[in-house]
């Protein structure tokens, strides 16, 4: 019995070190990056922000929201953030909402990561010409057959090239996706983007259903953005309008659980095979095991030895 019982604790303790070495492969942790979150009340008790700037027509209710445009023609409004995100690998979660009064509405609002701030202008509210990464939330169609919108696209900008509205920025798409519905939703709507350098940039929405993320692009080749890039939100309308409502803004950085090797969300490819030291006490645990069912073993050896000894003794 005893014997048995020692067995069944030494193969529970070979699955758990197991388990414990199958759920650490590939692990992404994550810290909050105070600089660059923005949640309810948005404002000091000053009534500004430590860490964002916001101008144009952008107005804070410090109960529920961030308007960068009101449902009124021709408004433009913009929120950045006051230093850089310096993070290597990043992960940005917006809660948002676009509603309105109108059966036409326009246009759209903007996440950017780029090396100027708070410039306003033609693009979105932004201004063009920008070096960084764009995200456009584009939900009036002006020329571009074939494609639902609203329609959600990115657009890597070098300081150069223009953004070609007329044709909702098809020559400089990154990549993109319809997402019929984001307007007006029945559920709180987000997205979520991640991004690690040189590795992998991936954004989902939610929007269908809550807790459920709809893939809108991902890509193993990302964009290389500033180092220097401020985190920021723009929107405009023009002679349609919606309004334009930023919720909360979450930002982590980003890390793998081992430091060394080419970090990859969800795969340990790149990484070299090295003693960890989580489950090093679980292995103590199995070595002190098997020293026990050595002893035990001699133990009950030797008693039955002795037993066998004096019976041939007696005759």
């Amino acid at each position: 019995m005893l014997v048995t019982s020692t067995l069944s604790a030494l193969w529970l303790a070979t699955l758990a070190w197991s388990a414990g070495q199958a759920d650490e492969d590939g692990t992404v942790k994550s810290i909050g990056l105070r600089t660059h979150t923005l949640v309810q009340p948005y404002l000091d008790s000053d009534m500004q922000s430590r860490w964002y700037d916001f101008g144009g027509d952008t107005i804070i209710r410090t109960d529920q929201y961030i308007r960068l445009t009101t449902d009124h023609p021709s408004q433009s409004g913009w929120l950045y953030s006051r230093v850089p995100l310096t993070a290597t690998n990043w992960e940005i979660e917006v809660e948002f909402k676009i509603h309105g009064k109108n059966q036409l509405y326009g246009d759209g609002f903007a996440m950017w990561l780029t090396k100027d701030r708070g410039k306003q202008g033609p693009v979105f509210g932004n201004a063009d010409n920008f070096e960084g990464l764009g995200i456009f939330f584009d939900t009036y169609k002006n020329n571009r057959p074939g494609v639902v919108f609203p329609y959600v696209m990115a657009m890597v900008g070098d300081g150069k090239t223009t953004y070609d509205k007329d044709t909702d920025g098809k020559s400089t798409e990154f990549a993109g996706c319809s997402a019929r519905g984001i307007r007006h939703a029945s559920i709180p709507t987000k997205f979520r983007l991640t991004y690690f350098q040189d590795k992998y940039l991936k954004l989902e929405l939610q929007y269908k259903t809550e807790d459920e993320w709809t893939l809108c692009f991902e890509t193993n080749e990302p964009p290389a953005i500033p180092q220097v890039a401020y985190l920021g939100f723009s929107a405009e309308t023009g002679e349609l309008s919606d309004n334009h409502d930023i919720i909360s803004v979450n930002a982590k950085n980003l890390y793998t659980a081992q430091p060394t090797g080419r970090p990859t969300p969800g795969s340990g490819r790149g990484r070299k095979s090295a003693p960890r030291e989580s489950g090093g006490w679980v292995w103590f645990f199995v070595k002190g095991l098997l020293f026990s069912m050595v002893v035990i073993g001699g133990y009950l050896g030797y008693t039955a030895w002795r037993a066998n000894n004096k019976r041939s003794h007696r005759f």
